[in-house]
């Protein structure tokens, strides 16, 4: 099967297992506060099997990013930079993209590598 991004609208049970691998920290109500309003949850999906995902808020052509993530074992094969590329091409009125930066480096060259700028502690892809 192929690799899909897909905009998640309902969790399934796999689906809470695969997300509970992703965030170990966060809770099956975290998860689904980014389904509703203004908020989406995007996941990278390889036969039906969550290995990475991203939340998003939007506002008018602006999206914040949080918590992106892919699973460890899943890592340094593309799939991360797939899921931000894709999310992108998926949610076209968005002009103005930003994340949180965290103090790591890895996260610095991958999202330097997805087309972004560090401005102070933002992300930003114009």
């Amino acid at each position: 099967m192929k690799l899909t991004i897909q905009k998640l609208t309902s969790l399934s049970a796999q689906d809470l297992i695969d997300l509970a691998k992703i965030w170990p920290e966060q809770t099956e109500s975290d998860w689904q506060a980014s389904l509703q309003n203004d908020h989406a949850l995007f996941a990278a999906v390889f036969n039906e099997r969550i290995l990475g995902a991203v939340k998003i808020t939007l506002d008018g052509n602006q999206a914040k990013l949080s918590d992106l993530l892919v699973r460890e074992v899943t890592r340094r094969r593309g799939v991360g930079l797939y899921l931000m590329e894709d999310l992108q091409a998926q949610v076209p009125q968005v002009k103005s993209w930003t994340m949180k930066a965290e103090p790591e480096p890895v996260l610095d060259a991958f999202m330097q590598a997805c087309g972004f700028s560090l401005q102070g502690n933002i992300w930003k892809k114009p």
